[in-house]
């Protein structure tokens, strides 16, 4: 029996913060909406990062997601921007815990790689595909929803294969693989492993 579940992507920033509602049940995800918050006209630094708590929060209330997908934070030329965008990250991370609401990150150029095998797409390859495989209306104006999307749909392949490799350990019986036996664990192991090799003075 397949369990529904419920993930919110964000891709997240201080001008624009995109998210994305996906269901996935089995191997099947159907996208629930695409969408960004924009925060040009609000000046102050801090004010942002409020208004993307806030938001969030409208977002987990609304749609009630089981799980959080995010973009990990990257090494960028700017600090300052990169300083930003970690606090955006922060506050994201926040509002799905304060609910309970497990987090898992995905760096960029992993998204990129699962999504389109190439770790260098740009965004409207990224959302290309994903309007290919996912089969929503439209692309929209902002990619940073498309970028949301991609995360959610990275953390939904990553569930699938870790659950493919649990259900292969569970076929195996739990049989443990043997240590190989040119490599000890332990120097008791490789005691017993090379009596001739131990000299005792």
């Amino acid at each position: 029996m397949t369990i529904k579940r419920r993930i919110l992507g964000i891709d997240p920033g201080t001008n624009v913060m995109g998210y994305s509602i996906l269901d996935v049940e089995g191997n099947r995800a159907q996208v629930v909406i695409l969408g960004t918050v924009q925060m040009g006209r609000v000046a102050d630094h801090y004010e942002r990062l409020k208004r993307i708590y806030e938001r969030i929060n409208v977002i987990i209330k609304e749609f009630k997601p089981d799980e959080l997908a995010i973009e990990a934070p990257f090494c960028g030329k700017n600090v300052q921007t990169m300083l930003k965008l970690g606090r955006a990250q922060g506050i994201c991370m926040a509002a799905a815990l304060a609910h309970g609401i497990p987090v898992a990150e995905y760096a960029p150029l992993r998204v990129k790689q699962a999504i389109t095998g190439n770790g260098s797409a740009s965004k409207e390859q990224v959302a290309a595909m994903l309007k290919k495989m996912l089969a929503f209306a439209e692309i929209p104006k902002f990619l940073d929803a498309t970028d949301a999307l991609a995360i959610a749909y990275c953390h939904f392949l990553a569930s699938q294969l870790k659950a493919a490799i649990g259900d292969a350990d569970k076929q195996a019986g739990g049989v443990k693989i043997p240590k190989p036996r040119g490599k000890s664990a332990s120097w008791e192991d490789f005691v017993k492993q090379n009596p001739g090799r131990v000299k005792i003075s």
